[in-house]
């Protein structure tokens, strides 16, 4: 029998997966590799990205969505990975570390190690990736390269690397500007040096001989041909038109037939009679399949371990829109629509968990973060769909007869004045201030905090620091409930009416607090329209005109001049809800509504609650 994976056959191939917290330039990175390849023409707008395609993405500046580009360099091909940064989508950074033979971690060389570096790090050092140190963004200024790698080395070491891990190469450049070198005082005028770093440090993967074995690490969506599995070769050699078998969760095995076998190749994908070992294809034809699935031989079925994923931290309620203005704005409405988007997204987002409500109108969604869950929901609303959400709540957990709950470390640098601030405002929550550095004039203060406790943190502290506060956190672990922490202190304006909201009547009430409303805006009884100043809920009308007298006409007084209206993003409005309100989502608003419309409703369950 003659060998197919003979040194001929094959061709050399390097998995990278690239690690980096939000914004440090991996994704830009990853588009100056593809301009280096000559896959892409340069464009005269260097800002603009290939790989952030997705509008949410680009809006946002951070990845979701882990993909696939791959590259060819001095005759190997390059299968590059782009993996989210941010610890809320922890789901989607653990299946594609599966594809990868060694990883590229990007650090900013002013920011150092930050926590969601440290979150993907861990889990790429804990499967044995060989890591490259790539310190990005060296014509920053007060950048501090020498410092960075540094601290890199310390945070391996502290993350238990072994010995080979540790001896890493570093790799220092801009991607920005297109340029990488191995001494960040030598610039050069392209990324060659990291291209060849790649070839020598990261280790071809390695080709094992035998009956095939792909695990499913992703998938893609086609509307032509339906789900596509996406996956590394890890035994032996698939071939299309072959027999294979599926073999999913709880020894359920399939028998089934690949139609289509693809490779990455540059942005796109090309059709290929076989894959070898080692490499990342697509294959089509493979029905009801689940990331961490196998596909192995048709006769004598291996299944490989599936994929370990974090388990949610946080639900929320999910239901129809039922408010006054229902149907007015969205395409999607009825809970059947919802209930299938759900199911769908569920089929590629695996962080997140789905199950009925208390009525057969609402869902309990289950996923990462606010972060996490906000995506999805705004994903939905540009979709066309209506929805009501409820107050983020984090899940506790028993372990050993002990309440538990969710801990994060968090991060947060700030200008030296305003220090004493947000050590104060994160203390209140019941974070524990573990690390104070100084970095330059400003501060990095490290906490860890219940989860509960992140719930509008972020506001609180860009209000106290003046915008200054850069924050970020990751999921850390459970431990021993902290006790209360006390949430918003103000009550709601709450509207008494249905109409247009009337400048004049706004004017009136500006001293009972701040509005979320501008001057004719539609809105609706039961609907919030503001923050009030006292701690109680207050009922209010503001919809009343000026009415004509025979002194003076309605429209002849003193020109009005309001305050600007508060307007929330979506997840500052998740953060700022109370359990008795509802955040109303479509695709052109989003408003605060109390879950009980109806004032006297409101009163008499107050009531009952109180006795």
């Amino acid at each position: 029998m003659t060998n197919l994976f003979s040194s001929e056959k094959m061709q050399e191939i390097r998995n990278i997966a690239i690690i980096a917290h939000v914004d440090h330039g991996k994704t830009t990175l990853v588009d100056r590799m593809i301009y280096q390849a000559n896959l892409v023409r340069q464009p005269e707008n260097l800002g603009q990205l290939i790989l952030d395609n997705n509008d949410l993405e680009r809006e946002r500046g951070i990845t979701i969505l882990a993909k696939n580009v791959s590259v060819i360099y001095k005759g190997v091909k390059i299968n590059i990975i782009d993996t989210p940064g941010h610890s809320d989508f922890g789901g989607e950074v653990e299946r594609v570390l599966n594809m990868a033979d060694g990883v590229l971690l990007l650090v900013d060389a002013f920011e150092g190690c930050m926590p969601q570096t440290r979150f993907v790090l861990q889990k790429a050092i804990s499967m044995g990736k060989k890591p490259i140190v790539v310190i990005n963004k060296v014509d920053k200024p007060n950048c501090r390269p020498d410092e960075v790698q540094e601290e890199v080395f310390d945070l391996m070491f502290n993350l238990d690397a072994n010995e080979d891990q540790l001896d890493f190469t570093t790799v220092y450049g801009s991607a920005k500007q297109g340029w990488m070198s191995l001494d960040w005082r030598k610039p050069t005028d392209n990324i060659t040096p990291l291209l060849d770093t790649i070839l020598e440090v990261i280790p071809a993967p390695p080709v094992v001989e035998g009956t095939p074995q792909m695990l499913i690490s992703s998938l893609e969506y086609s509307p032509y041909v339906g789900r596509i599995a996406v996956g590394r070769v890890t035994r032996g050699e698939l071939r299309t038109g072959s027999q294979i078998s599926l073999c999913k969760r709880y020894d359920v095995v399939q028998k089934q037939k690949i139609k289509q076998l693809m490779v990455f190749e540059g942005l796109g994908k090309t059709n290929v009679e076989s894959v070898g070992c080692g490499d990342i294809c697509a294959v089509v034809g493979v029905d009801g399949f689940e990331i961490g699935d196998t596909i192995a031989d048709y006769e004598h079925p291996e299944a490989l371990p599936p994929i370990a994923i974090d388990e949610p931290t946080m639900s929320m309620l999910f239901s129809i829109n039922n408010s006054p203005f229902f149907g007015k704005d969205g395409k999607y409405v009825t809970s059947r629509h919802i209930k299938e988007r759900l199911e769908k997204e569920l089929e590629k987002n695996l962080a997140l968990r789905v199950k009925p409500g208390l009525s057969a109108d609402s869902f309990v969604v289950y996923g990462r973060g606010v972060l996490h869950l906000s995506v999805l929901i705004e994903t939905m609303r540009r979709e066309g769909f209506e929805l009501q959400v409820g107050q983020p709540k984090v899940l506790d957990k028993t372990i050993g007869g002990q309440r538990c709950e969710p801990i994060e470390d968090l991060s947060i640098e700030v200008p030296e004045e305003f220090v004493g601030a947000a050590i104060e405002i994160s203390t209140r929550r019941k974070g524990a201030l573990v690390r104070m550095e100084p970095r330059g004039d400003r501060t990095l203060l490290e906490f860890e905090i219940p989860t509960r406790g992140l719930m509008g943190l972020r506001s609180n502290l860009l209000t106290a620091t003046q915008g200054e506060a850069v924050i970020a956190h990751r999921f850390k672990e459970y431990q021993p409930f902290k006790g209360e922490i006390e949430r918003r202190n103000n009550g709601s304006l709450v509207s008494l009416e249905t109409g247009e909201a009337i400048a004049y009547s706004i004017n009136k009430l500006l001293d009972r607090g701040r509005f979320f409303v501008e001057p004719g805006e539609e809105i609706y009884c039961g609907q919030v329209v503001g923050e009030h100043t006292r701690e109680r809920d207050l009922n209010i009308n503001i919809c009343k005109t000026k009415k004509l007298t025979n002194v003076r006409a309605a429209g002849s007084d003193e020109k009005i001049i309001l305050p600007p209206a508060i307007k929330f993003s979506l997840e500052e409005a998740l953060e700022y809800i109370q359990d008795d309100e509802f955040v109303e989502v479509t695709p052109h608003f989003m408003r605060i509504r109390k879950i009980l419309l109806d004032p006297l409703a409101r009163k008499r369950n107050s009531d009952s609650e109180d006795c």
